[in-house]
């Protein structure tokens, strides 16, 4: 078969276009499930982040992301308190928590759990205790706020997790896991 170079180059341009159509597709569906993390009074008008990169720019404060730690899908909504304990986590900097910061994870982290005492753990899902949570809130507070609150997930209520690290915070589980 023999093309004429106009042809060729629209045949070219064509296969390109429909790339870059795939890729705002998974962007655009990489959005959606980083908004699914918090109830829609709060991811509609929240900056969303991908792989590092602000993808929409938010006005009320709130910033979610399709992905807690890279590729594990689960997706989170952080205020402002857990943005800067996010950032001194992946520096592994000390943090204290000046007043109280708010999580939402709806989509729970089924298959991208942690070690419920250490955030670092090199392989969390051999940690003893490994835990996995269905939709959850997580409440971050000054440390002697989370004194009496249990820190076993299988309470059956909020407990505190990575109690010993300056990123102790409270999971409140909102659901059951499927």
């Amino acid at each position: 078969m023999k093309f004429r170079s106009g042809q060729l180059w629209a045949m070219v341009a064509g296969v390109l276009m429909a790339g870059h159509g795939m890729a705002d597709d998974i962007l655009e569906q990489r959005v959606a499930h980083a908004r699914s993390a918090a109830p829609d009074t709060i991811s509609a008008n929240a900056t969303i982040v991908v792989d590092g990169k602000v993808v929409v720019e938010g006005s009320n404060g709130w910033t979610c992301m399709p992905d807690t730690m890279p590729g594990d899908g689960a997706a989170m909504c952080n205020d402002s308190i857990w943005m800067k304990m996010m950032g001194a986590m992946g520096g592994k900097k000390d943090f204290r928590v000046e007043g109280v910061g708010f999580s939402y994870m709806l989509q729970g982290d089924i298959g991208a759990g942690v070690s419920n005492s250490d955030p670092f753990h090199p392989n969390p899902k051999s940690a003893a205790d490994y835990v996995e949570t269905g939709p959850h809130l997580m409440i971050a507070v000054p440390r002697e706020l989370l004194e009496g609150i249990t820190d076993d997930p299988a309470s059956g209520g909020p407990y505190v997790m990575w109690g010993d690290t300056p990123y102790a915070h409270i999971m409140v589980p909102v659901a059951d896991i499927d």
